[in-house]
């Protein structure tokens, strides 16, 4: 009995493995922006994978501020989080009070549903570029062997967009920039970096600044302030949500242009 459970789990794992070798969008990060987004194209009929270097997919969501795990969403994203089907709780500003555990197993539960194929303990190392100079896909790897520091060679999987959602360090992007020398669409032609915390503004921010900034590459989230020098948001979760969704409608005209 032991080897049979031990081979249905290698053998359904590994088919999934193989099957995303090829996908249509390659999202970097499991937070609120990434999981959206990832959700919506998936809904969209397209193939999507969704690599989170840590256990559990969320990022910064599933603590709430400080612990506490409350959090905000803006009346006017309220469309959004109920298609997720977030709980919303009528709060004293016009604003939704909403429970930070369940919103982000919401989340989780749309991209799982909608066919998003999640690898959760998987790191993105690197991209990969086409002939043009285009990002064709990404380099992945075992969280554990770059953390322990292992010299253990990567595999490749293909994409035609690749989403950095992995936040505050914009790592994907940076990397891009650092190894290839290429200019991104921001001022200065590379990752400013996000400025100090200003709740308004970084809502706002965090939307504007979502889209490609080089082919093949789009930001979302706090990776998108990040990026293009914007400030940095509170507790409030209602920007992020409509940066997953704007960044799904810009990553699907890429891809109906491009084929």
């Amino acid at each position: 009995m032991e080897s049979v459970v031990s081979s249905e789990i290698i053998n359904s794992f590994f088919q999934k493995l193989n099957d995303s070798l090829k996908a249509d969008v390659a999202v970097v990060g499991g937070g609120p922006s990434g999981l959206l987004a990832a959700a919506v194209i998936a809904e969209k009929g397209y193939s999507v994978n969704l690599y989170e270097r840590n256990l559990a997919p969320g990022g910064g969501m599933w603590g709430g501020a400080m612990m506490f795990n409350s959090i905000l969403i803006e009346e006017n994203v309220s469309s959004i989080a109920r298609e997720s089907r977030i709980n919303l709780s009528p709060g004293e500003h016009g604003n939704f009070v909403v429970d930070s555990v369940q919103a982000t197993a919401a989340l989780i539960n749309r991209a799982c549903c909608s066919g998003v194929r999640i690898f959760n303990c998987i790191t993105v190392d690197d991209l990969t570029f086409n002939r043009n100079e285009e990002v064709n896909g990404v380099v992945i790897n075992w969280s554990p062997v770059l953390q322990k520091g292992m010299m253990v060679d990567p595999l490749m999987t293909g994409a035609e967009a690749v989403l950095d959602a992995t936040g505050h360090p914009a790592e994907i992007a940076a990397q891009l920039v650092r190894k290839n020398g290429v200019e991104l669409s921001t001022p200065s032609g590379g990752v400013i970096g996000e400025r100090s915390l200003n709740v308004e503004l970084g809502e706002q921010n965090t939307v504007e600044f979502t889209g490609e900034i080089y082919p093949g590459l789009f930001v979302s989230g706090m990776s998108a302030c990040a990026v293009a020098g914007g400030y940095r948001m509170g507790p409030i979760f209602g920007g992020m949500l409509r940066s997953g969704s704007k960044v799904a409608g810009e990553i699907i005209k890429r891809i109906e242009r491009i084929r």
